[in-house]
Parts: C-alpha cells; sequence; structure tokens
C-alpha cells in the first residue's frame, strides 16, 4: 500500500471546474482506500510552516517553569495550553464516565511527548491558555494568523471532498465547519532511548484514529508516523516526510458522515526508520517535530450520515450523535482528573 500524492494546484489556483473535479476525484479515492494522503501546493505558504516550527523550537526550549506559566487545565474537558511529557494518554479506546479502571490501565504506559494546544479565541468552549509576551513575545500573534491560515488551506480540502462526493454544492462540507472550533496542535517529541520504546514501558503517540472531521499534519524530516494498513489490520507502513507537502487524513466525524465511505485509518508515531535518527550506546532517538491542525464541527452540531451516502442498499450505520459527545468519550482517556507532570 502506498499513500497517494495529490497536486492541489488546480485548488488554489482557482483552475477550471473539470480540473478541481480531476483533483476531487483522486481525493475521494485516496480517503476511501487508504484514509491518508499527501497533498503538495495545498496552499499554506512554505515559509509560514517553516517559522510555525522554529517558533514552536524555541517555546519547547525555554525552561519548564517558563512552559508552565500555561498550563493544560485539570481533566479533559478543557483542552488548551501546554502539557508536558506524560501529561497526555493517546488512546483509540471509547471510554465511559465509569471506565476509571480501564483508563489507569491504558495510562500505565507514559506517551513521551509534550504538546501545546490552540483554538479561536472566539471558541467560548474551550477559550486559549496564552504564553505570557514576556516568555516568548511573537508566539501568541504568530500562532494566531497560522491557525487562520491553516483554516483556508482546509476549507479547500472539504470544497474538494464535497465535489468529489457528489454534495449538492462545494460548500457543503465546510458549511458544517465554521472555523472557530478547530485545534491547532504543537509537539516535540524530546530524545528517548530505543530501548523503552520496543520494550513497551513508554510510547510516543500509540495507535489511535483521530476523532475530528479531518487533519492536516506537518512533520519535519524524523520521521516515525505509521499508518495501518485499512486491508492488514496490524500492519503499519511508515509516512515518510514529503518536503512541502502535508499529511491529510479523514477524521472519525467525516467518517460517520459518509457512512463510512471514507476511512479514518489508525495511525501511530514510534520509532524513526533510519538509523541515522539515532545515536550512542542506548541509541537515543532524535528529538521530532510536528505541527497538526485537527478540523472540527460546532460541538452541537448532530452528526449524521448524510443523504448522499445512504440508499436502501446501503443504509446509515451509525445513529446521530454531537459532536461534543463524541468527543467526551474518546477525550476521557487523554488526561486524568488531576494532572500528572507538571
Amino acid at each position: 500500500m502506498a499513500i497517494p500524492v495529490i497536486d492541489f494546484s488546480a485548488w488554489t489556483n482557482h483552475a477550471s471546474r473539470d480540473q478541481r473535479q480531476a483533483v476531487s476525484k483522486e481525493l475521494v479515492k485516496a480517503c476511501r482506500e487508504v484514509g491518508f494522503a499527501y497533498i503538495i501546493n495545498h496552499g499554506v505558504p512554505q515559509d509560514a510552516v517553516d517559522h510555525a516550527f522554529a517558533i514552536s523550537k524555541r517555546f519547547y526550549d525555554l525552561p519548564h517553569e517558563e512552559k508552565m506559566k500555561a498550563p493544560h487545565p485539570p481533566g479533559w474537558a478543557h483542552h488548551r495550553g501546554y502539557s508536558s511529557p506524560g501529561l497526555e494518554k493517546v488512546s483509540a479506546v471509547l471510554a465511559k464516565e465509569d471506565d476509571e479502571a480501564l483508563v489507569n490501565n491504558l495510562r500505565s504506559v507514559t506517551d513521551c511527548k509534550e504538546s501545546y494546544e490552540i483554538g479561536s479565541d472566539e471558541n467560548p468552549d474551550q477559550p486559549n491558555i496564552w504564553l505570557p509576551q514576556s516568555s516568548l513575545a511573537d508566539f501568541r500573534p504568530f500562532m494566531t494568523q497560522f491557525y487562520w491560515t491553516c483554516f483556508n488551506a482546509a476549507s479547500d480540502i472539504l470544497r474538494a471532498l464535497s465535489l468529489g462526493l457528489g454534495l449538492e454544492e462545494e460548500e457543503s462540507l465546510l458549511r458544517l465547519h465554521s472555523g472557530h472550533y478547530n485545534q491547532l496542535r504543537s509537539l516535540h517529541y524530546p530524545p528517548i532511548p530505543a530501548r523503552a520504546i520496543e520494550e513497551g514501558s513508554m510510547a510516543r503517540m500509540p495507535a489511535h484514529t483521530d476523532w475530528s472531521s479531518m487533519t492536516m499534519l506537518f512533520q519535519d524530516d524524523c520521521g516515525g508516523l505509521e499508518i495501518e494498513d485499512p486491508n492488514v489490520l496490524g500492519k503499519f507502513i511508515p509516512a515518510e516526510p514529503i518536503k512541502g507537502a502535508l499529511v491529510m487524513n479523514v477524521g472519525d466525524l467525516l467518517m460517520r458522515w459518509s457512512n463510512d465511505y471514507l476511512k479514518s485509518t489508525s495511525h501511530r508515531v514510534t520509532l524513526p526508520p533510519l538509523q541515522d535518527r539515532f545515536s550512542g550506546d542506548d541509541r537515543l532517538t532524535r528529538a521530532r517535530y510536528s505541527i497538526v491542525y485537527f478540523l472540527s464541527t460546532d460541538p452541537d452540531l448532530l452528526i449524521e450520515c448524510l443523504p448522499a451516502c445512504v440508499d436502501k442498499d446501503n443504509p446509515a450505520k451509525y445513529e446521530p450523535i454531537t459532536q461534543r459527545d463524541y468527543a467526551a468519550m474518546r477525550a476521557r482517556v487523554l488526561y486524568q482528573s488531576v494532572p500528572t507532570g507538571s
């Protein structure tokens, strides 16, 4: 299995409808068969991506006490600010409110990463927790601008998906996404002895699906991202970095909207595939950085199969659910009620 590479210039350059339709069909085919695609000429300027990585590295190079001036709040409900290594636990499990034993068992293996979560300043449910200007003066203004730059690119991808799925209008999926409920995530995977990952005592990011509508990922050249082959469960293949490309994947909500026509594919971050990414007798991994943009919808919007994706031979596979309720089932695993590692 190969992850398709799709040139999006027909969309970013406002080409003819026929040219955009051809790209849309490629995209939907990739999302149906693989659930992932590399997108080049996606509309996010390379200098903006480079600056996002540079400012992220400057943030993670700050002393711990400086980063903790914007701490992730206790529990899972408010997902903003800085999470220190070990605070978050990624899982594919849907956890109910009384699944405390399950959650504790999952969290027995630490995820060795740190992150900073940012959203729209107009999101009433998830207010941002900003680093003080005295700690990193240009962090807030740049990240705010980059958040909306990513949404512009995501909007064209949604238009392409609408066209490729045969929905009534190109704006059909975009209308479900105001831009105020998305999440921009900066990630840093610190160096770690390879043995800790190989023996299972620690993890980088375990296998999971994304519980958003769609994800756009920018990764550095370290490597380590792998996706599960939809045709061979348990077999993961590297999603090797391609300079200038973003990695797009289908999230759970888009899979539900499409009635499983599009795939939300499991993926993980593990050890880099190339041996020059390790050093010393402990085979210490190189640090890895990535920037992720999760596209989501109004938390009270009902997610139900689109009429174009349902017929008498293919009835709806999912009961309607709000984004808020679905996210809660997934987020309960992420954070304990009292943060650790602070």
